[in-house]
């Protein structure tokens, strides 16, 4: 499986045009896995986001002091807002199926901007360590979008590779079969 810098790498697709197309499709199912790991810890950050602004806002607003148990009853509030419900789920079924894959590297820089181990301590933290948690998740959650675009790109190269190849009669849907 491929990993997100052999998938950005700028010879990644070299030769496209004439490679086999079942090193096309696997190519692109690489990138898709990648594309799927850099999603989830992009969905991950900005939760992580959304609960420290919860918080910065909470305490702009002035309202009482920290409890735990309003922040957990008011999470599927905070983690929804700007969602559009209309998708299908797809990140889910795909990441409890164990697809996808999650770079350990960006993962630990994710978890270096809060561990998920100290979500809870977020009352603990003073306006000044707060902001600096949400600049690092926020500058984390636009690196990796960035990435995940750049990997959309990719996939995007591969996929017109592929319909052009069927277009042109290149490829059969015959080649899909066992």
């Amino acid at each position: 499986m491929a990993q997100l810098d052999e998938v950005l790498a700028p010879d990644y697709l070299d030769g496209l045009n004439g490679w086999p197309i079942e090193r096309v499709r696997a190519r692109r199912d690489d990138a898709i896995m990648v594309e799927t790991g850099l999603l989830y810890l992009r969905r991950i950050a900005q939760g992580r986001l959304d609960i420290v602004q919860f918080e910065q806002g909470r305490r702009r607003r002035g309202e009482p002091g920290p409890d735990l148990s309003e922040l957990v009853g008011r999470l599927p509030e905070i983690l929804a807002d700007g969602v559009d419900a209309s998708g299908r789920g797809q990140l889910t079924a795909v990441i409890a199926s164990g697809e996808g894959e999650v770079d350990p590297r960006l993962a630990a820089k994710l978890e270096a901007a809060l561990p998920s181990a100290r979500l809870d301590a977020i009352f603990e933290f003073d306006a000044a360590d707060l902001a600096a948690v949400s600049d690092a998740l926020g500058a984390f959650e636009r690196s990796v979008s960035a990435q995940r675009h750049a990997v959309l790109d990719v996939i995007d190269h591969l996929q017109e590779e592929l319909v052009r190849r069927y277009r042109s009669g290149e490829a059969t849907v015959d080649s899909l079969l066992p």
